[in-house]
């Protein structure tokens, strides 16, 4: 039933979802002198600042390290505000919600096109610096698409959640922050977890933080030519699936009451 039920509401609201991150993207860049400029000029800075403060001044010894800091960045950039949009997307977004019917998810499923939209021009620009630097290729590229498939059905779950409890928690977003910076640092935007944490560490952030390991994952795949940990790239799609199902089944089951919290 409730797989029933979603699938209805995706295929009755996917175009809104579309055209409303559409609107999202051109409604930020509407009064801005750069334009969509910025969605370049923002990750590009902070991989400048990252790359001289660790590749120069810490002595970091990754290869392409200015590539593998700017794929650290675009993809923790969409976790990031993925996670904080999450918290308050209800309350934001009142005036609709409190009009009209819509599925709670589906403003979900706009900000992950919205955030993708950002982090797909990111990657075209790691593509041209793969060029710049002749990272080679090899044929473990094509596994570039799975390991963004399943980070984004992971994140998505957890979006879910955070969408649910931040109705009724107030707090919410200030443990998030918290718990945000923490991850950032436990994640290896600038470093490479395994090799840079004590063993064995190292090794079990790699694998069983999942930022840590879609990172690695990626980096490995389209810079160093590594196959991913095909167990755990499994093994956390299940369960950004199982958090997704319980997170939806959350949502359908309290959604009437989120109008009376807000």
């Amino acid at each position: 039933m409730l797989v029933k039920q979603f699938c209805t509401d995706i295929r009755k609201y996917f175009l809104y979802s579309i055209i409303s991150a559409c609107s999202q993207l051109k409604a930020e860049v509407a009064n801005s002198y750069l334009n969509w400029f910025w969605w370049v000029l923002e990750p590009l800075c902070f991989m400048l600042i990252y790359t001289f403060m660790f590749g120069y001044v810490f002595k970091a010894r990754e290869p392409y390290f200015p590539v593998f800091i700017f794929v650290g960045i675009s993809m923790w950039d969409f976790f990031n505000r993925m996670v904080k949009t999450s918290v308050k997307i209800i309350k934001s977004n009142k005036p609709i919600i409190s009009k009209v019917y819509l599925p709670k998810f589906i403003l979900i499923l706009t900000k992950i096109w919205v955030n993708g939209f950002k982090m797909a021009v990111s990657f075209l620009i790691v593509l041209i610096m793969m060029g710049i630097y002749s990272v080679p290729l090899s044929l473990n590229i094509i596994y570039f698409c799975p390991i963004i498939l399943f980070f984004g059905v992971f994140t998505f779950g957890c979006c879910v959640h955070l969408l649910h409890y931040g109705v009724f928690i107030e707090d919410l977003s200030n443990v998030v922050n918290i718990c945000l910076r923490l991850l950032f640092y436990m994640t290896g935007i600038f470093y490479n977890v395994e090799t840079r944490m004590p063993y064995p560490y190292g090794s079990i952030l790699s694998k069983w933080n999942p930022l840590a390991f879609f990172l690695q994952s990626m980096r490995g795949a389209i810079l160093y030519g590594k196959t991913p940990y095909r167990k755990f790239l499994i093994l956390w799609l299940v369960v950004g699936i199982i958090l997704s199902w319980s997170g939806i089944r959350k949502i359908y089951k309290n959604e009437n009451s989120y109008v009376k919290v807000i």
